[in-house]
């Protein structure tokens, strides 16, 4: 009974192997000139955030620029060289939503702060 059970198993073994695509067997291969690009684009936007203090732009401005070309570097390695692009919905919400939820708690926290010295300049003076 032994025999014949190893027998339909194996039986049944190349088939199911046959039906996956060759890159999930074998690990999945990019492009080289993908990863060139991103490279090339973080080089572009890493110069683009050194012009932001080579033309000496301040106040607001200044750290929204920053800020953004920080935020699409990260986005660029985290998608491509993390390989995020490419993972299942399931996991990329599950790695994104926790940070997002903390900057949406520390803007929160902030108007909060700003309100409560509103109110004691308000109420107590300056």
């Amino acid at each position: 009974m032994t025999a014949m059970t190893d027998n339909t198993t194996h039986a049944h073994a190349p088939a199911a192997q046959a039906a996956q695509p060759a890159a999930h067997a074998h690990g999945q291969q990019h492009p080289i000139k993908l990863y060139l690009l991103v490279w090339a684009l973080l080089f572009v936007l890493s110069a683009c955030s050194y012009l932001v203090d080579y033309f000496d732009v301040q106040g607001y401005l200044r750290w929204f620029l920053i800020v953004v070309f920080m935020l699409l570097k990260a986005g660029l390695i985290v998608a491509i060289f993390m390989h995020m692009a490419w993972e299942r919905l399931a996991l990329v919400v599950a790695i994104l939503l926790p940070p997002l939820a903390v900057l949406v708690l520390m803007a929160m926290m902030a108007w909060e702060g700003e309100y409560t010295n509103y109110l004691r300049v308000f109420f107590f003076g300056a």
